[in-house]
């Protein structure tokens, strides 16, 4: 009786410990890396407030409440938590209770006490119960768990992808509301310069040529701003369907790209790349993994099976519950040790320790990629803010050639050809400009995915 209280201690299987990581924790674009030591996923609430866009608040706080895709994430996360209860369920023994009633008539022929039609009512609990004395269940219990847990990192990463993609839309809409408005307001300079030329061509002082050349111009731009709907439309049906409305519901008001770039810290420290959901995740199905070894390595020892059960019988309902009638019993008491399976315990055992050094594999390279998405953000940020100091200075020039080339064709020593390259030339440094403010906060909003929902513990 002992040796089986002392066996149940026992579990079977190694104790798991987190992989280590090929990655050392520093980043070249960011030399003041600090290390920290890893932990589990959280990501910080309202992590948009770092662009100070008060209708980008709006937006983005609506993404967990009626998007489709998480609410079956979180469907699917709560199936996890209940087969890791139903895995933990198996420690505890199972009782139940049967009740049965019989109406019968013994064959003829023979020496019976009681003859003719006979009741038989059966009233009764039964218990079984199955000792973990290997750890066979808590170890499955412990799968069952970091499973659970994997699949609320997966949530999470889910969340936060989802929100930045929102951001990204929101962004991109916004970049163009810009360009939209830069052609607008360069449509109205052509406007004007076409009646211009429709003016001294009536007056005799320009050639029909150049009133060819304005109105192509013109309608040539006119066509830019009108292609630019279809992606604001796109956009606007995009942020939509992840607030989890039908695209009719929203509509977004035409806005200056006004959003700054948010100033990425000198120091960041470690553990909000160990945060990263995605991480987590693999960190724990690495752990559930390992648990699955231990169930593999159980199924070699033997399985004992306890039983009992009591009730009462009787012929009568009326005496079903009387002391005479009681009955009782204890067994039956069984012990399996299976002794040969054609290799099948050896297979499960193999293809557990083989799963186990997948996800481990898998786990490192989701922290290698989570460096070299963060690098990627940094260096892209740095390389693109020098890009838009060199890009200013060529919007200036541009637009001084312009003013230039203007006053030179009115003095009449240029033609109007060299107005219109200037003109073309200006716009496009400044459609440049545009763009490039708008990749800037794309890269912004990766850099803050990447490091798990931005760069300090109490973001949003």
């Amino acid at each position: 009786m002992i040796t089986p209280l002392l066996l149940a201690a026992c579990t079977i299987g190694p104790d798991y410990q987190r992989p280590k990581t090929l990655a050392r924790f520093e980043f070249k674009e960011l030399k003041a890396w600090t290390q920290a030591r890893p932990r589990d996923n959280k990501i910080p609430n309202n992590w948009w407030r770092l662009f100070n866009d008060p209708y980008l608040n709006g937006l983005a706080s609506q993404v967990t409440l009626a998007n489709q895709t998480i609410a079956q994430a979180e469907a699917q996360y709560r199936q996890a938590q209940a087969l890791a209860d139903s895995a933990n369920a198996a420690l505890f023994p199972s009782v139940s209770a049967t009740a049965s009633v019989n109406r019968f008539r013994a064959a003829g022929g023979q020496n019976l006490v009681v003859s003719g039609v006979k009741n038989l009512f059966n009233g009764g609990f039964s218990v079984a119960w199955e000792p973990d004395i290997w750890g066979r269940i808590r170890r499955q219990t412990e799968a069952s768990t970091h499973t659970a847990l994997a699949s609320a990192a997966t949530l999470q990463a889910l969340r936060l992808s989802t929100q930045a993609l929102l951001v990204q839309n929101y962004f991109q809409l916004r970049t163009v509301d810009a360009q939209i408005a830069l052609l607008n307001n360069t449509l109205k300079v052509y406007d004007k310069t076409l009646k211009v030329m429709q003016n001294r061509y009536n007056a005799g002082v320009v050639a029909k040529k150049d009133v060819v050349e304005a109105q192509t111009q013109l309608e040539t731009t006119r066509a830019q701003s009108i292609d630019l709907g279809v992606q604001r439309s796109q956009f606007e049906h995009a942020i939509a369907v992840l607030m989890g409305k039908s695209p009719s519901q929203l509509a977004i008001a035409a806005a200056p790209l006004s959003t700054a770039i948010p100033s990425v810290p000198l120091v960041i420290p470690s553990q909000l790349l160990e945060r990263r959901p995605d991480i987590a995740a693999a960190e724990r199905q690495t752990a559930a993994a390992n648990a699955q070894i231990g169930v593999a390595q159980a199924a070699y020892y033997p399985r004992l099976n306890l039983a009992a059960s009591e009730g009462t019988q009787a012929n009568d309902i009326a005496n079903l519950f009387s002391t005479a009638a009681n009955y009782w019993a204890l067994g039956p008491a069984a012990l399996a040790l299976p002794l040969f399976d054609g290799g099948l315990r050896n297979a499960q055992l193999s293809a557990a320790k083989q799963n186990y050094a997948a996800t481990v594999a898998a786990y490192r390279q989701t922290v290698l990629t989570g460096f070299q998405e963060v690098e990627d953000a940094l260096a892209a940020l740095r390389i693109q803010e020098q890009e838009a100091q060199v890009l200013a200075k060529a919007v200036a020039s541009a637009r001084l050639a312009l003013e230039l080339n203007i006053n030179q064709y009115q003095a009449g020593t240029v033609s109007y050809l060299n107005v219109m390259t200037a003109q073309t030339l200006a716009l496009a440094n400044e459609q440049t400009a545009v763009s490039l403010q708008g990749r800037r906060l794309l890269v912004a909003v990766q850099l803050i995915k990447a490091l798990g929902g931005g760069w300090e513990e109490g973001d949003g």
